[in-house]
């Protein structure tokens, strides 16, 4: 049976000394930074585009029009679709995140204006359909939305697989919005 036995040098010191110490905080301390960029970038990517959402909603995401329709039972509500666009949001913004976190935005030129193009779709479907009634416009969006949606996956999965795995229940809010927008134009 070997065993190792390391052998102190003489004048080697056990303790560890002030040197290594302060490498160590030091090292600590730049984790700690980046862990703190980390959050606030994160924090950052959720919550504009979530309070762009709720600013929406609350403006423009009440219509009239669609609550007095005589839909059947199964048809969606409209807490439903303020429902999904939060949650579409919230995950559109983790994957933007997790996609610039791995320097994504970088590497693959479209990966932004996606992801800027399917926010302002997102947030303009709301004021077209239910202020101005414009059905046709609002079909016209949901289309176009679906499209970024599905350019973002795509983008965002080849950078990151996560990222394009979060925006998979998107497609059921977007799919939402066109059921919506079809009742309201064909009714």
């Amino acid at each position: 049976m070997a065993t190792d036995v390391k052998r102190r040098i003489q004048g080697e010191s056990s303790t560890p000394t002030i040197q290594t110490v302060d490498n160590y905080m030091t090292r600590r301390n730049r984790k700690m930074a980046m862990a703190k960029r980390g959050l606030r970038s994160l924090t950052l990517a959720v919550v504009v585009p979530l309070m762009l959402t709720i600013a929406n909603i609350h403006f423009f995401g009440s219509s009239h029009s669609y609550g007095s329709l005589k839909k059947p039972f199964w048809y969606p509500s409209i807490r439903l679709l303020h429902l999904t666009c939060l949650i579409s949001t919230i995950l559109m913004g983790l994957s933007a995140w997790l996609v610039w976190a791995e320097g994504g935005f970088h590497q693959q030129n479209s990966a932004l204006p996606l992801f800027i193009a399917q926010l302002a779709l997102g947030l303009s479907w709301n004021p077209l359909v239910f202020v101005l009634e414009a059905f046709q416009t609002g079909l016209v969006v949901c289309v176009a939305l679906f499209g970024a949606l599905l350019g973002c996956y795509r983008t965002f999965r080849s950078i990151n697989p996560i990222a394009g795995d979060l925006i998979n229940p998107s497609f059921l809010g977007v799919v939402i919005m066109m059921m919506i927008n079809y009742k309201l134009l064909y009714n």
